[in-house]
């Protein structure tokens, strides 16, 4: 079993032996090339309508790469072991710009609410691409990486767990919605063999994992609760539990992990911010679709990066502008579009929705088990 310290690492499976064995024996896709490539179109623009008419979202562009002294890129988690793309560009500048190629737009959403004059209550979705150069490349784990990255105002008193559920079940709506959309347009999907998702998710708190499972390490806890309910949000993502470990580890300056709440069973916790993870009945594994958040205001902010060790961040324009209040509260996160369009068409393989590099070693597995990913 791995211990608990080494599940925080990230994702990825990290080893291609033990892939082969996870991978399905007896699969088949139920759509072909062609069918398929026409029902990821169809989903994204049923995902794309409706999560901007549920969230009251506009569709915005967004970058590939930013300037670095901006710090506005995503760091992932905390401890800097996921770093981005970086290069300088400026043909004739006497200083080039060091940008980098962004790891995801969490930040970027955030200051871009104030550049397109968004209210309360109003919000942006974008349609983000980003490399992740870090990642151990599996069937759910792509250096090349697709979002829906949605980011909406809020006010003080939205920073609560009753408001973060609430917009939970309005994307759950949305991803349930574009499960009976590909179902009825296309019939070779609603198959016995594997079903479908429930209407409602489940609420439970890293904690109370925890206390569930108290000998295993993060990973095998949502494996085990995933069985009971096969669709989750886990709340409380980042702050240290009570085995003294995170539930998984959260960069410091964007969801807030350290305010203080109160679980349903009433035992005192941290966090506003969570995961929505189901069970992938193609994969049998855990399949996370979304990460998101009420993002950290000056006082968490600051909390999070003493804890984090990264005080310096404070320097930065980007956390500036949190510090002296001169970008909105908000809330936001990303779905995984490859992820959503691999589970909603019941394939077992990001590679079969998406095109982008993989090792050779992997490739050569998926053909030995029928998989066709796509080059």
């Amino acid at each position: 079993m791995q211990d608990k310290k080494a599940d925080l690492a990230g994702p990825g499976i990290g080893n291609y032996d033990e892939l082969e064995k996870i991978l399905p024996k007896d699969y088949n896709s139920f759509l072909n090339k062609k069918e398929t490539q026409k029902a990821i179109f169809d989903i994204k623009k049923y995902i794309e309508e409706n999560l901007c008419k549920e969230l009251n979202l506009m569709m915005v562009t967004c970058p590939l790469i930013v300037d670095k002294e901006s710090g506005v890129n995503d760091y992932l988690d905390r401890d800097g072991s996921r770093t981005p793309i970086e290069f300088q560009c400026g043909l004739g500048l006497a200083k080039p710009i060091q940008a980098q190629v962004v790891q995801a737009v969490t930040k970027w959403k955030r200051v871009a609410l104030k550049q397109f004059d968004m209210k309360v209550g109003e919000g942006l979705n974008t349609d983000m691409r980003a490399v992740r150069k870090d990642y151990f490349l599996d069937h759910d784990h792509s250096s090349y990486v697709d979002q829906w990255d949605w980011e909406k105002v809020i006010t003080n008193k939205h920073r609560n767990l009753d408001y973060l559920k609430e917009i939970v079940n309005k994307i759950w709506k949305v991803l349930k919605g574009a499960e009976n959309f590909a179902l009825e347009k296309y019939p070779k999907l609603d198959t016995d063999k594997y079903p479908n998702l429930p209407d409602k998710l489940k609420f439970i708190h890293a904690e109370e994992i925890l206390e569930m499972y108290p000998d295993l390490p993060r990973k095998q806890r949502e494996t085990e609760i995933l069985q009971d309910y096969p669709a989750v949000f886990i709340i409380g993502i980042g702050w240290p539990l009570d085995d003294g470990y995170p539930h998984e580890m959260r960069a410091a300056d964007y969801d807030d992990w350290v305010t203080e709440t109160i679980s349903e069973a009433g035992k005192p916790t941290h966090g506003l911010n969570g995961d929505i993870l189901v069970w992938n009945h193609v994969t049998k594994r855990r399949h996370e679709l979304t990460s998101m958040g009420i993002r950290v205001n000056p006082e968490t902010l600051r909390t999070q990066l003493e804890m984090s060790g990264q005080l310096d961040f404070l320097k930065l324009p980007y956390h500036q502008a949190i510090i002296n209040n001169e970008i909105p509260l908000s809330i936001g996160g990303g779905i995984g579009q490859s992820r959503t369009y691999m589970l909603l068409l019941k394939k077992a393989h990001l590679g079969e929705v998406g095109v982008t590099v993989w090792p050779n070693v992997l490739k050569n597995i998926c053909k030995k088990k029928n998989i066709h990913v796509l080059q």
